[in-house]
């Protein structure tokens, strides 16, 4: 089924501005020394700057993404059209333009051919899935099908005695000082009524404390 092609007043004001803009840029070329297919090129590439910055500022805004290496190339190609349009209104003497116009319109080519350049050959980075991976549910946990007899302690180690150190041996004691101590000893028991004690054998013998206790020992029959 044909489509009927219906004017559209937006669409028509677009055409018109335009073939205006378009215009003044053809005129500002040719009156900086650029004839021929090279002032028509111009008003082309100045256009073409334009709406390459302005998708490409859509699609970033879209992407949330900064857009300013778009907005200036954007911003460079409006100020090329703009200034033409108001050139062009008799502020600017068309026979005679300065030197600076003629080197903004030489220049502009390799100008508009790095940011087209730029504009397309950037990707937009993807927007990076923020969402959490789902989190597996825990297995149910599998029950015992036998019982599990319960683990029966240990019984605590009865704690161990320190052992008592063993008794040094008596040292040998010649017979005739145990004869000796001897008569002390009965003459102590004799005079005091009591046994004579370890100190006071060692002390009447002249002897020390190890050989006082085997002659107590030797004197009381423990040997």
């Amino acid at each position: 089924m044909a489509r009927s092609i219906r004017p559209d007043a937006v669409l028509i004001q677009a055409v018109i501005a335009g073939a205006l803009s378009f215009a003044h840029l053809h005129d500002i070329a040719v009156a900086a020394g650029q004839d021929g297919w090279k002032a028509w090129a111009y008003p082309i590439s100045v256009d073409l700057l334009l709406v390459a910055a302005w998708r490409r500022l859509r699609i970033l805004r879209a992407a949330g993404e900064p857009a300013r290496a778009a907005w200036t190339w954007f911003t460079v190609a409006l100020t090329a059209s703009l200034g033409a349009n108001v050139a062009t209104a008799g502020l600017l003497d068309l026979a005679n333009v300065p030197a600076w116009l003629r080197i903004l319109v030489a220049g502009w080519p390799a100008l508009a051919f790095l940011g087209g350049t730029l504009l397309v050959h950037t990707p937009a980075h993807q927007a990076t899935d923020t969402t959490p991976a789902p989190v597996p549910e825990p297995a149910a946990e599998v029950a015992l099908t036998r019982d599990v007899p319960a683990p029966v302690p240990a019984p605590e180690p009865e704690p161990v005695a320190d052992p008592v150190p063993a008794l040094p041996p008596p040292a040998p004691v010649p017979a005739a000082l145990v004869a000796h101590a001897r008569k002390v000893a009965d003459a102590h028991r004799t005079a005091t009524g009591t046994p004579i004690d370890t100190a006071t054998l060692g002390a009447r013998l002249g002897v020390p404390g190890p050989m006082a206790d085997a002659l107590a020992l030797q004197l009381t029959g423990k040997d």
